[in-house]
């Protein structure tokens, strides 16, 4: 069942974006998206991981058509299996240090670091907290930047 509902080839790269990348408006995904997804077939995933629990869909204050995405507590669970993905693609498939980078600092920091990450995505995401300035997403940022 999960592979039927993730198995396709942008589901994960959709909750990627909204989980990693911090973006969380259709036109933040399209214009950020480094495979280049299409405007249809990212009309189609949301719509699908909404319908599936894993991302609820919220107007954004103070615009009549903007919505904005953000990931529950089904979709942070998925952490520790994205974690283990990224892992194996950074150490099995030909990649950049750029974007191995993140994967590997979450491998090997353990489950203490993806249960901090976790911890983070809930307060942004599920009590729409603003994003910490000192959390993991800022560590996994700089790293980012450091290996570009």
């Amino acid at each position: 069942m999960t592979m039927e509902l993730l198995g396709d080839r942008w589901s994960f790269i959709v909750l990627r974006d909204v989980m990693f990348g911090g973006r969380t408006g259709f036109r933040e995904l399209v214009n950020h998206s480094l495979e280049g997804i299409a405007t249809n077939v990212l009309a189609s995933r949301l719509a699908k991981l909404t319908d599936a629990g894993l991302l609820t869909r919220e107007p954004r204050p103070g615009h009549r058509q903007k919505v904005d995405y953000f990931l529950t507590e089904a979709a942070i669970q998925l952490v520790p299996l994205i974690v283990e993905l990224g892992d194996w693609g950074s150490r099995w498939l030909p990649t950049t240090p750029e974007l191995a980078v993140r994967a590997r600092l979450l491998a090997d920091g353990g489950p203490e670091v993806r249960d901090r990450f976790m911890d983070e995505l809930r307060s942004i995401h599920l009590r729409r907290e603003p994003r910490p300035d000192d959390g993991v997403l800022a560590e996994l940022d700089a790293a980012y930047r450091a290996a570009s």
